[in-house]
């Protein structure tokens, strides 16, 4: 099972290209779609999605034209956009259930057996007379995963899922993601780095609507082995450094900048070479695009 998509292009009334050229490959398993935001992340899963229309391209799933069979594709799709609103004073295996009808699944005592195990199997059971309006976020997101499974999804897309969870219910999710990624394709889209290095074996780099990179993100940052640096500099000589070497990340820490550099030899005397990690080599793709763009 595998995801084709080739030269997938959409241009916005307003002149803005949301996707240009889009070309990828994407497996079963969970495939990591990394970039910040606006950068076109959203405008690509609401195509798979067969919520909005490209310009030009195709998208193939297993033989299936995703963009032109729209009814037999959601007929496999479960989706979790990024801003999925709930009715508040419904229960949740109420609002499930009318899901599930929805979906097709007529039969009640077959749905009550379907809407019962997603329930569990989101850990929401003990909560399924609570109503929706009095959940957590992270619960919240839960039963959007609940909703998605409906049907048996041989597709699946999860936008931005773990944006404003707290650690916790974080990692609730991302291990629900993880065990749903054994018998789906399933496309998390996020601007979370460590989303992507904990449960994608294979994930693309989506900046200003092209693809930067593409593939697997171990092999992505073998690539970078040997030339990440990094010092702790002051403050007021940020901009120094960054006219002077290849800076692709900084932050603060203890009052100090903390700089992390690309660089084949030591950048001078005070910088210490690192490990690379996956939030380097996303980093270091960005800075490269931009400082062409510029």
């Amino acid at each position: 099972m595998e995801l084709t998509i080739s030269n997938l292009s959409k241009t916005y009334a307003n002149g803005t290209q949301a996707m240009i050229n889009i070309n990828l490959n994407i497996p079963a398993g969970m495939f990591g779609l990394l970039g910040p935001n606006g950068a076109g992340k959203s405008t690509l899963m609401r195509t798979i999605a067969t919520l909005q229309e490209a310009d030009h391209g195709s998208i193939v799933m297993d033989g299936l034209d995703v963009l032109k069979e729209k009814d037999e594709v959601r007929k496999v799709l479960g989706y979790l956009p990024q801003d999925f609103g709930v009715y508040p004073k419904e229960s949740a295996i109420n609002m499930l259930n009318h899901f599930a009808v929805l979906k097709g699944i007529t039969n009640s005592s077959t749905r009550k057996e379907i809407v019962s195990g997603l329930l569990q199997f989101v850990n929401l059971y003990e909560d399924r007379n609570k109503k929706l309006g009095s959940f957590s976020g992270g619960m919240k997101q839960r039963f959007g995963i609940a909703q998605a499974l409906l049907g048996n999804p041989k597709l699946i897309i999860v936008d931005e899922p773990t944006a404003g969870l707290d650690p916790a219910e974080r990692n609730r999710f991302l291990n629900l993601l993880s065990e749903i990624g054994e018998k789906s394709i399933v496309i998390l889209s996020t601007h979370i780095v460590d989303d992507v290095t904990d449960l994608c074996p294979n994930m693309a780099i989506i900046f200003k609507g092209e693809v930067l990179l593409s593939g697997k993100p171990m092999d992505a940052i073998r690539t970078f082995e040997n030339k990440i640096w990094e010092k702790s500099i002051e403050k007021d000589t940020l901009e120094s450094y960054q006219n002077q070497y290849h800076v692709i990340s900084f932050k603060s820490v203890a009052g100090k900048s903390n700089i992390h550099v690309l660089s084949n030899t030591a950048p001078d005397e005070g910088f210490t070479m690192i490990a690379p990690t996956l939030e380097d080599v996303y980093f270091a793709e960005i800075t490269k695009k931009t400082s062409k763009l510029n």
